[in-house]
């Protein structure tokens, strides 16, 4: 399907939805004060564009940021629009992450031009909660773009950077997201056995910020997005400050 109906298919779709995004917070909190304190803004911008990608190519750490995007996307108002090149999305894992399959809105892209037109498309129109792309290649203009078609709104843009075949950092191109992150899968802590068959415990991530607008990057552990969108501190981060004597920082509800 050429491009120019694609993106004709889309506005049909957008024109449905009702809502215009007004009066909604500028930014979506992690509920982690060792995370939301060191980004700038004290949690994402919605009227900006994110970066994330997975350390490697492993599937693992794809799967990892996968779930990311799924769980910023659940917890940001509205629907979500999520673009792909390849239909491989798991729709039952975006459900364990928070988002429900009758948010999401699925549009299906030939090549990486066309994702990132239906993704400017999709924010423009200011209804969406979320709009969430897979591409191996943004130039500086194409993500310039998808920057200045967020600023202003209440849609909070996604970008994943997938590895290309040829090898590569997919963060290493320059780019105007507001922020970048990768995702790595970590091991998880050991279940207590007490005499049963031993287990593992939730899922942890390596998270890095790797650029942020108007802030350092940084580097920490966590355990994966839960059924609502939210991250969490392991066990032994949020019991520090409790023996240091100081209130442990809790997410948010």
């Amino acid at each position: 399907m050429p491009t120019s109906a694609v993106i004709a298919k889309l506005r049909d779709t957008l024109r449905a939805i009702e809502g215009d995004g007004h009066r909604r917070r500028e930014t979506l909190p992690f509920g982690i004060g060792e995370i939301d304190t060191r980004l700038a803004a004290g949690g994402l911008r919605l009227d900006a564009l994110h970066e994330i990608a997975p350390a490697t190519p492993d599937l693992a750490d794809d799967a990892c940021a996968t779930l990311l995007l799924a769980g910023i996307a659940a917890r940001a108002w509205g629907p979500v629009l999520w673009v792909v090149r390849r239909r491989d999305l798991f729709a039952p894992g975006l459900y364990q992450a928070g988002l429900s399959p009758e948010r999401v809105i699925y549009a299906e892209a030939r090549d990486d031009a066309e994702l990132l037109a239906l993704m400017e498309e999709g924010i423009r129109h200011r209804g969406l909660g979320a709009v969430v792309g897979e591409a191996r290649r943004a130039a500086m203009a194409s993500t310039r773009r998808l920057q200045l078609a967020a600023e202003g709104g209440r849609t909070i843009a996604l970008l994943m950077k997938r590895h290309a075949r040829e090898g590569g950092d997919p963060l290493a191109v320059p780019s105007a997201a507001v922020t970048r992150w990768r995702v790595a899968a970590a091991p998880s802590a050991p279940l207590p056995t007490r005499g049963l068959a031993g287990g593992i415990g939730r899922a942890r991530w390596h998270l890095s910020l790797v650029r942020q607008r108007g802030g350092d990057p940084f580097d920490l552990n966590v355990e994966a997005v839960d059924e609502t969108g939210r991250l969490a501190l392991p066990a032994a981060l949020v019991d520090r400050p409790r023996r240091q004597g100081r209130a442990p920082h809790a997410a948010a509800a």
